[in-house]
């Protein structure tokens, strides 16, 4: 590969769906164009199935997680954070960024606390955020659509009580994934996958050529028309009448 900025490398990255980065960050760590960077059981590197991408048809983002908690104000915790506070770290480091926010609500308002709505996301914006993930639910979904920021959260909700910010830039998990300020989030309709900054050209490089390995896979695939066929397209061969006799 050329050499390529890091802004190009994220252009790239953009192109490619979700599950194609899970397969080369740890899916298939026998398979050579997977990086093994996590045991792909045991180790937190992608979402479960509890968050839901809120606009699949703006394709896949990427950015550089920004973490903060959010919960239920506490009368023992003299807080001094707001969300200013996010935005600063939002705009202290490289761009794009990606918000990743924990919620901690209580199990009874849990699933009612609609947290960022259009005037949060829009401020995120402004200082080069391009997306929302978080495990819980949020608002405004119709006119942050309208802004083209992506968001995946647990659901929709209208409203919200007080709350506030416990904490800037902290590692959170996030639907079953662990997450560290400044690592990179890639995510689309399928969900979430984290990889070490560090690690971006490599990753790009193995997803091209996996996906080219798969375009020759799956043309042959829809032309099989017998098992035989099909063998030989997984294979990575090509069929032969004596294939028949396997």
């Amino acid at each position: 590969m050329a050499t390529m900025t890091q802004l190009e490398l994220l252009a790239a990255l953009r192109e490619i769906d979700t599950p194609t980065i899970t397969n080369v960050v740890a899916t298939y760590p026998t398979n050579p164009l997977c990086l093994g960077l996590y045991n792909p059981w045991t180790e937190n590197w992608y979402t479960d199935t509890s968050i839901h991408c809120m606009y699949p048809e703006m394709g896949p983002v990427i950015g550089y997680a920004v973490t903060c908690v959010y919960g239920m104000p506490d009368p023992n915790y003299p807080n001094r954070l707001t969300y200013q506070d996010v935005i600063e770290a939002l705009d202290a480091g490289p761009k794009p960024t990606i918000l990743v926010i924990q919620q901690k609500w209580p199990p009874e308002i849990f699933n009612k606390a609609g947290l960022a709505g259009e005037i949060m996301t829009t401020s995120a914006q402004a200082v080069g955020c391009v997306g929302l993930l978080s495990n819980g639910p949020s608002r405004d979904v119709d006119a942050i659509r309208r802004n083209k920021f992506q968001m995946l959260l647990s659901g929709v909700t209208a409203g919200h009580g007080a709350m506030g910010v416990m904490a800037v830039q902290v590692p959170v998990t996030i639907s079953g994934m662990d997450v560290a300020p400044g690592e990179l989030i890639h995510m689309d309709e399928n969900g979430a996958v984290k990889f070490p900054a560090d690690k971006i050209e490599q990753v790009l490089t193995n997803a091209r050529a996996l996906l080219d390995k798969e375009a020759t896979q799956l043309a042959a695939l829809r032309k099989a028309k017998t098992a035989a066929e099909v063998r030989a397209a997984s294979s990575g061969g090509t069929y032969t009448p004596k294939d028949d006799k396997k």
